[in-house]
């Protein structure tokens, strides 16, 4: 385990908003307020041909292919993440949600691409004084938090 502290800064509450992609729009928002660590937390609706991250083919392959799954149809969901500055300094969202339409529900990470449908609520709050940072994770691919 590692670990740093911070303290909590802003809190934002956004509106994102029919058509928005949920990753672009929440990191562009974050970069234009100076935002560069937070914890992230959203509610609302997807559209219909979202995008998301569901597992790796195989959990322990040598090398990572992520799957894809396309949403049908719209769905609610809920979701939680975190926003740490990757090594040029960029604030990078990571989120995952859960997706549900009727009986069903699906999980992934939003990173492929998240439309929102009608209206997404998000709060943002900031983190301050934190030393964290996604640094790039030559096994896995990933660009790992590094606190």
């Amino acid at each position: 385990m590692k670990y740093c502290e911070a303290k909590q800064g802003r809190t934002f509450i956004i509106r994102l908003e029919d058509g928005d992609i949920l990753h672009e729009a929440i990191e562009a928002f974050a970069k234009e307020h100076s935002v560069t660590s937070a914890a992230v937390i959203a509610v609302g609706g997807a559209d219909m041909n979202s995008r998301l991250i569901v597992g790796p083919e195989r959990g322990r392959a040598e090398k990572i292919i992520p799957m894809t799954h396309v949403l049908e149809n719209v769905s609610e969901v809920t979701g939680t993440g975190t926003i740490f500055p990757d090594a040029d300094g960029n604030p990078v969202l990571h989120m995952h949600m859960a997706f549900g339409r009727e009986d069903k529900t699906v999980t992934g990470c939003v990173r492929a691409g998240v439309k929102t449908w009608h209206v997404l609520e998000v709060v943002l709050i900031e983190l301050i004084g934190s030393s964290a940072v996604r640094r790039p994770d030559a096994a896995t691919g990933f660009k790992l938090l590094q606190p």
